[in-house]
């Protein structure tokens, strides 16, 4: 990496990884001419990969010595830097060429743009709804309960918001973790990540604050990365389904948080308590 002054530091948060960290930091070196810094956050406990990879691509590994989850990791590795912009991303993501200078040029010409996000390609080609609505009740209740027995379900049709690949990008309600550029001036004022979230949901919670502080979640269909992954969920489904219904009362508990919503945050916590026993079933 350059040692230049970086504008952006690149922050990737691992546990376990395998050889899709090489590919991340290998294509990452052609998605921008801008000078950057690359951090890799190993949540794990067996450092090889993440330490073989830093040191052939000049990262900087910063070892967290606990599973801090995804949005504590992301928090730790942007402690500290100077640099405008701050990207998170998985590793199993593949950088286009020229990717991230489409993202640092839409963040410059729209000041108000806390966060933006690239199309999110599958390895397929089709695009992934990476650029969604925050989810009002009936939308999420909609989509939880229907989405996989209906997935053309007006509810989740309007919560996904199938995404474009051309044009100049639009404001979402929120953008996915996977792949996010963030001005580090918005990233500070709300505090970053909220860490309380393990996994999942703490990208919809941070689009949600940054929202209500007055700056925009812009996609950026001329940026594309293909994620290849979700090894993770693959070798835990079990652990990876019950974080996701946790983080999801979490939110929701967040979200409306005033004594007159209580029949609200407990409905829904009900209902997502079925439905996480009824997914760790079929999992099974």
């Amino acid at each position: 990496m350059s040692t230049t002054t970086p504008l952006v530091r690149v922050v990737c948060v691992v546990y376990h990884p395998g050889e899709e960290l090489e590919r991340f930091a290998r294509t990452l070196a052609g998605a921008t001419t801008s000078p950057l810094e690359l951090v890799v956050v190993d949540n794990g406990d067996d450092h090889a990969v993440a330490r073989d990879v830093a040191a052939r691509h000049g990262a900087r590994l910063m070892e967290s010595g606990a599973n801090l989850g995804y949005g504590g990791g992301a928090n730790l590795g942007a402690t500290g830097t100077t640099a405008p912009w701050l990207v998170v991303a998985n590793s199993d993501l593949e950088w286009a060429p020229g990717s991230l200078d489409a993202l640092l040029a839409a963040g410059a010409a729209q000041p108000d743009a806390g966060a933006l996000g690239p199309a999110l390609l599958n390895t397929d080609g089709t695009v992934y709804p990476s650029a969604r609505a925050l989810p009002s009740l009936t939308q999420g209740a909609g989509h939880a309960l229907l989405g996989k027995v209906w997935p053309g379900n007006p509810w989740t049709r309007a919560y996904r918001a199938e995404n474009e690949t051309t044009g100049d990008g639009r404001d979402a309600g929120w953008l996915s973790g996977a792949c996010l550029l963030l001005r580090r001036e918005a990233f500070e004022a709300v505090g970053g990540f909220d860490d309380g979230y393990f996994m999942f949901f703490e990208d919809v919670d941070l689009g949600d604050r940054l929202g209500r502080a007055g700056w925009r979640n812009v996609y950026v269909p001329a940026a594309r990365v293909t994620h290849v992954g979700g090894t993770s969920w693959r070798e835990r489904p079990a652990r990876m389904i019950s974080a996701h219904h946790a983080s999801a009362a979490r939110y929701v508990g967040r979200r409306y948080p005033h004594p007159y919503q209580w029949p609200v945050r407990t409905a829904v916590t009900l209902g997502l308590r079925l439905r996480e026993r009824s997914e760790l079933r079929a999992a099974r």
